[in-house]
């Protein structure tokens, strides 16, 4: 499986990361972990079904593609067998006929295949000196090169914030199961986010590039495995969404393999959209606050659930600590050799490196032990019962919660206008996604009673951003409709009309508007960097949303 680092830019604690799986056998290590247990326990939920099991849950079948597998067999939520995982992400095929889906994943040619190929192509008629030297200059480059393998689909891996995982570690069963419930469902909401707006396939061709159309597809097939650690042992839920390349067309019916340019640039604003549809369940749920904490130089703010502790997310944060040793290690021998500090984009290259440096084994334990030991530790910092406590925590009033009408449209373009000027101090293009992810970012604060209400404000958001815009590329998109809201009306670019009105969410045209750039209408191209401050995100006790005005 190829490892994909974070996107420059992005920040070291997205709730989100992407790695590609490879063909083959790149499914096997979801598995290993896995509780062999019957799942037919008659409790609540999987967390709490294999609480006394060593290991994990198995995975769940997840996306709205799953309808197409086989006569409809297999249902969401369905555990995944090993047979089937291997016959879907192994092979491309079927997991319940076995029959192929679409074409099979292409098989390449391995570094020892290569290089034969290559030595048998020799004309025969040079010398033994020459064919020498021609040999070890093949053997050099095959060497040097990686070993193409054919995707099998995307690793994406939703965590919580760590606040909620240290609240959930210490928390009661019942408090527990609320968490990953609320967990569950945000993962489930921002798959079918997916499924609307990232998710697509590619038709037609042309001799020079390809194919041209990008269209849509029934639905995404996923599977889903909820981790409870991380390597170091610390709480840190998690779940592996495991999308696979496979996807039916829905323009003929056809198995197609997905379009993987949208599923990397939207990775960053998946993961902002993520941590605020956690954090509106997590308030819906339990009432509790959110707040911005300070991360230090090169870093957006965390959010962090009020009432948690720095010094007690610091106590379950091992692998962190030894990550960031570990960086300012390689930073401070950069500078050694370089005489200079490294930019953002090497410190995130660094920083990855510093993570497999330390990466330990994984220990596989129960969620019961687990739990055992992390309540002593939570009762050793706080000074007191770390169960009582997380009850306390999550003992609140109802919250005031926003519906998409109840932003005003000033608000939206006063945001709009705020997230340009942010997204312009770190690049001088942008694309959709960047616009999405800082609409997100500004809007955190802000607790939605929905998930459409928080997907139309962002989307809203992003439009307004746009129009304060000046567009690079040409458009290849339909023309941009006026969406009637309230006594004005703001525009919107929908493949769909029906859903140009709050508090459904304004989609994306099905084209591929991940390539189209932007930047500041008149701004001219320069390595310079504005030192405007960045902007706050908005409070819900926020009317309003004053930024300087754009130049």
């Amino acid at each position: 499986m190829r490892v994909l680092t974070c996107p420059a830019g992005a920040e070291v604690g997205m709730t989100v990361s992407m790695r590609v799986m490879s063909a083959g056998d790149g499914y096997k290590y979801l598995l290993k972990t896995v509780a062999a247990a019957d799942g037919n326990r008659p409790l609540s939920t999987p967390l709490t079904r294999y609480y006394m099991e060593e290991g994990t849950p198995p995975g769940r079948w997840l996306g709205a593609g799953v309808a197409a597998l086989g006569k409809g067999e297999i249902q969401v939520g369905d555990r995944v067998s090993e047979h089937q995982l291997q016959l879907l992400m192994g092979t491309g095929c079927d997991p319940i006929t076995g029959d192929k889906l679409g074409l099979g994943f292409a098989a390449y040619k391995n570094q020892e295949q290569r290089i034969e190929a290559r030595i048998a192509d020799l004309e025969p008629t040079m010398t033994p000196g020459a064919k020498g030297e021609a040999v070890a200059q093949i053997v050099a480059e095959e060497t040097a090169r990686s070993t193409r393998r054919a995707v099998a689909g995307f690793d994406f891996t939703f965590s919580i914030p760590k606040s909620a995982s240290v609240l959930w570690a210490v928390a009661d069963a019942g408090v527990q199961a609320l968490i990953a419930e609320a967990h569950h469902r945000a993962v489930a909401e921002v798959v079918a986010f997916m499924e609307r707006e990232v998710a697509a396939t590619r038709t037609g061709a042309t001799a020079g590039d390809g194919a041209v159309a990008q269209v849509d597809v029934t639905g995404l097939i996923a599977t889903a495995f909820d981790h409870f650690d991380s390597r170091a042992g610390d709480p840190h839920l998690h779940t592996h969404v495991v999308i696979s390349n496979k996807a039916k067309t829905v323009l003929d019916g056809k198995w197609r393999s997905l379009d993987g340019r949208p599923m990397h640039t939207a990775v960053v604003a998946l993961s902002e959209l993520h941590e605020a549809v956690f954090a509106d369940h997590m308030t819906r749920t339990f009432g509790v606050s959110w707040e911005a904490r300070e991360m230090g130089r090169d870093h957006n703010p965390a959010w962090a659930i009020t009432g948690v502790p720095e010094e007690l997310i610091a106590e379950f944060s091992t692998r962190a600590r030894h990550i960031n040793a570990e960086t300012d290690r390689l930073i401070a021998k950069y500078v050694a050799a370089h005489g200079r500090r490294p930019t953002p984009a090497a410190i995130m290259k660094l920083r990855a490196q510093a993570t497999l440096a330390t990466r330990p084994e994984k220990q596989v334990r129960s969620l019961a032990d687990l739990t055992v030991e992390w309540r002593e530790r939570a009762t050793k910092a706080l000074g007191r019962d770390a169960t009582t406590w997380a009850r306390e925590v999550t003992d609140n009033d109802k919250p005031l919660l926003l519906h998409a009408d109840d932003v005003p449209l000033d608000v939206i373009g006063e945001l709009g206008r705020s997230v340009v000027e942010v997204v312009g101090e770190k690049r001088s293009t942008w694309r959709r996604w960047n616009l999405m992810a800082e609409a997100s970012r500004q809007t955190m604060g802000w607790r939605f009673a929905t998930m459409h209400d928080r997907e139309a404000i962002v989307a809203m958001v992003a439009d307004a951003a746009e129009l304060v815009s000046f567009r690079l590329t040409p458009p290849n998109s339909p023309p941009r409709l006026s969406c009637s809201v309230g006594p004005t009306a703001v525009p919107c670019s929908d493949r769909r009309a029906r859903r140009c009105s709050p508090p459904r969410p304004s989609s994306r045209p099905r084209t591929d508007s991940s390539n189209e750039q932007r930047t500041w209408p008149g701004r001219r191209c320069s390595s310079r960097r504005s030192k405007r401050p960045r902007a706050d995100p908005p409070r819900m006790v926020e009317c309003s949303a004053t930024t300087k005005p754009m130049p």
